[in-house]
């Protein structure tokens, strides 16, 4: 029975605290309340900090350049896209808020993308559209708490950073961030990172290992902007069905090249101290610095008749069939009765090109059978045609600009305070001059010893329908196979074979130059190579086609195909294939390699070889220049003696071979002031060489005469000066000169035999040591 309890008798508490409505299991009758604890206050050094909410703003990326252009562009010389600064103005009003200028936070964010920035890509330039910018600031945004970077937090994406407890740095881990970079297999600071260990492995020792053979259509597409002065990448994907505006970009990015190469000659610099200010007043009215030489438009002629100039144009043909003289704001009619080229028979000079034409303009005031007044807006010219004409006293090529000067590489320019003009940019893909240069020159002193010779074979016009060009080739491998006693056999690096590989345009119909036989051909090659396996195992084999090879030849009938032009067919070349995997089998066998095994590589029409990175470069060509440089060149007479004031102007266009000498082994002129007496084949080389080093392009003609693909134009382009020039003209005399520090070769037919007294198998090539630049004839048989 149930005891009744007062409600002032004291209650009993059990002895077990925990009532039970089941003794055997122990559940409880209600929950049990939370327990209590008086809270333990840490110190503040040991508090947890509490992230602090940043307000995100709207930053205009016009506020931000200032602060950008001197982190990113004086600091680290590195150039932004107006895609990237959006891109960092987005990023830092989100992340930094309203504190980023008082604060200073956005001058930390800056610096740390700069530096990683440098670490991810070889390229000078900073893009936004791409994907590197974008994982650096995903990777940037794990390490920041309250706008600021933090430096050893726990963030799930620190993963890619690596802090370093005595360094205010964060170094990024550039593996983690470069999704976009992992295809390219160039040596710039995005896939060179090579360690001390790595230079040690044997297959680094080869030095076919830093040979890279770059297609025309792999080579990456820059483009100068006049408003940064600087080139950037290309926006769209070059295309063989182009818009028809860029037809004209073509011709713009040429003058654009030579007229920034012409402003930091210092022919044409500005005087920077007063003390060296010799104020003259000349017979144009105005003020000109002596020993200074001014560019005039040609569209600032207009109403200043009877002055003398200085102009940079292309020479054209008007639609009246008269020279014209084009630049970006007008155009304007030549007389050159009275010019001399400078310097006399040692340049050729054909509409297309860029040149320097010094003279006078006169007015033509309002004379009916002249066409047009001198008013702007008529047809001509890009701006218009200007009345009147410029008489010109003498025409020149624009100055050469040494490879050193453009990028730097030596110890004058790395010691410079203006360095070089484009160290930072990376032309080919394969790296920039101030980010792998230094690195490249080391590698290259361990693997290239002064003892032995590292040359690279160059042959052209293998002519395979013809039995004397295999006879000739087989002279040419036999040269190269070395003595079986020797323990350290010595093998050419590459062997170059330039087409055209038939004498008739094949796939044309002609008799004899059918698809069927010209496989025939290249399996007959096939069997000559067959009998070097230790060369072929040894060295790499490139092929570079002509206008008689497939596929455009089918269609051009052996006309100028336009440039530049795919590789020969795998069809028809298979069988080479094979018989270099087989001697690789042979020689190399399934053991451990010393070496890189041969290979055999089919490149396009032109085509570039880099080695070490930007160290060194060679351009190629296949094309009968020569040949369209004599229909097409400029005749001039002999000016009149007797001018107005008895000598020529004094704003004269230096000629940079007065500085220095055409060849570098070329004799002192004579003590008597006679010029130096100089065979045809000579003459001829050092002018074509002078003309294409000047205009800085394989092909200075118009499209009518020399056509090209528009939006890959710039695969001919020979700026930055490479370090050598391989330029296959059948019609020009074989030879090796040096201009500019450019090593240019012409190696002529390989087949010697047709010649007056030669046998046959007489071969004819050209020897280029890469680690001197030191080109050399070859004729054995």
């Amino acid at each position: 029975m149930a005891t009744s309890r007062r409600p002032d008798q004291p209650s009993v508490v059990p002895n077990n605290p925990i009532p039970s409505s089941s003794p055997a299991f122990g559940t409880p009758v209600h929950p049990i309340p939370p327990r209590r604890v008086a809270p333990i206050h840490a110190p503040p050094a040991l508090r947890p900090a509490a992230k602090s909410t940043v307000l995100p703003i709207l930053l205009p990326p016009a506020t931000l350049r200032p602060l950008a252009f001197r982190t990113f562009t004086k600091k680290h010389n590195l150039t932004l896209t107006s895609s990237a600064l959006q891109t960092l103005a987005r990023f830092i009003g989100k992340q930094c808020g309203s504190g980023w200028r008082e604060e200073g936070l956005a001058e930390r964010v800056l610096e740390e993308v700069a530096k990683s920035w440098k670490k991810c890509s070889s390229q000078v330039i900073v893009e936004g559209d791409g994907d590197t910018l974008n994982n650096i600031l995903k990777t940037l945004e794990g390490t920041m708490v309250g706008g600021r970077i933090v430096q050893g937090s726990s963030l799930s994406r620190q993963g890619s950073f690596n802090f370093s407890p005595d360094s205010n740095s964060l170094d990024i881990n550039v593996s983690n961030i470069r999704p976009s970079l992992e295809h390219q297999t160039s040596f710039g600071i995005s896939s060179l990172e090579v360690e001390e260990k790595e230079e040690e492995k044997d297959l680094l020792k080869d030095p076919r290992e830093w040979l890279k053979v770059i297609d025309a259509f792999e080579q990456p597409k820059l483009v100068y902007s006049v408003s940064q002065k600087h080139f950037e990448k290309s926006t769209t994907n070059p295309s063989f069905f182009p818009n028809p505006a860029h037809k004209t970009d073509l011709y713009r990015q040429r003058y654009h090249i030579v007229h920034q190469r012409i402003l930091r000659n210092e022919t044409f610099q500005m005087p920077t101290f007063s003390a060296a200010r010799s104020a003259s007043l000349n017979r144009t009215g105005s003020i000109a610095l002596l020993g200074m030489n001014t560019i005039t438009p040609i569209a600032n002629l207009l109403g200043r008749s009877g002055t003398t100039h200085l102009l940079l144009g292309m020479l054209t043909i008007s639609p009246t069939g008269a020279l014209s003289l084009s630049d970006l704001t007008g155009a304007i009619a030549l007389d050159l009765q009275r010019a001399r080229p400078i310097p006399e028979n040692g340049a050729y000079f054909t509409p297309g090109m860029i040149v320097l034409v010094d003279g006078f303009y006169k007015e033509d005031y309002g004379n009916p059978t002249a066409g047009s007044n001198s008013t702007l807006g008529g047809t001509g010219g890009i701006g218009g045609t200007i009345g009147g004409k410029f008489i010109g006293f003498s025409v020149g090529h624009p100055p050469c600009e040494r490879r050193s000067t453009t990028l730097g590489g030596d110890e004058a320019h790395r010691n410079s305070l203006a360095g070089p003009a484009f160290g930072w940019t990376d032309f080919l893909g394969v790296g920039s001059e101030r980010a792998t240069g230094a690195k490249m020159s080391r590698i290259a002193s361990k693997i290239l010893p002064p003892t032995e010779a590292h040359n690279v074979v160059i042959a052209s016009d293998l002519h395979l329908d013809v039995p004397s060009t295999l006879s000739a080739l087989r002279t040419l491998l036999r040269t190269y196979i070395p003595d079986p006693n020797i323990s350290h056999p010595v093998y050419p690096h590459a062997i170059i074979l330039i087409g055209n590989f038939s004498s008739k345009a094949s796939l044309t119909g002609v008799p004899g130059a059918g698809s069927i036989e010209y496989k025939e051909n290249f399996d007959a090659l096939a069997s000559i190579l067959s009998d070097f396996p230790q060369l072929l195992a040894h060295t790499s084999l490139i092929f570079v086609p002509g206008d008689n090879d497939a596929w455009p030849s089918a269609f051009s009938g052996g006309a100028g195909t336009p440039l530049p032009r795919k590789a020969v067919p795998s069809l028809f070349t298979n069988r080479i294939r094979r018989i270099v995997a087989e001697a690789n089998r042979e020689v190399w066998g399934a053991g451990k390699k010393s070496g890189k095994e041969g290979e055999v590589i089919w490149t396009s029409n032109p085509s570039r070889i880099s080695w070490f990175g930007v160290k060194g470069e060679l351009a190629i060509l296949r094309d009968d220049v020569m040949g369209r440089l004599h229909r097409t060149a400029i005749r001039f007479g002999n000016p009149d003696k007797e001018n107005e004031d008895g000598e020529l102007p004094d704003a004269v266009p230096r000629d940079d071979a007065q500085q220095e000498s055409m060849d570098v082994d070329a004799p002192a002129p004579a003590a008597n002031g006679q010029e130096e007496q100089l065979d045809p084949d000579t003459q001829t080389a050092r002018a074509l060489t002078r003309t294409l080093l000047s205009q800085s392009h394989f092909s200075p003609f118009p499209l009518s005469v020399r056509p090209l693909h528009w939006d890959f134009a710039h695969t001919l382009n020979l700026y930055p000066l490479p370090t050598s020039v391989v330029l296959a003209d059948s019609e020009a005399p074989a030879f090796v000169v040096k201009y500019c520090g450019c090593t240019v070769m012409n190696p002529g037919p390989i087949d010697e035999s047709g010649g007056r007294g030669s046998r046959e198998g007489r071969a004819k090539w050209v020897e280029y040591d890469i680690r001197t630049g030191v080109g050399v004839m070859r004729c054995e048989g």
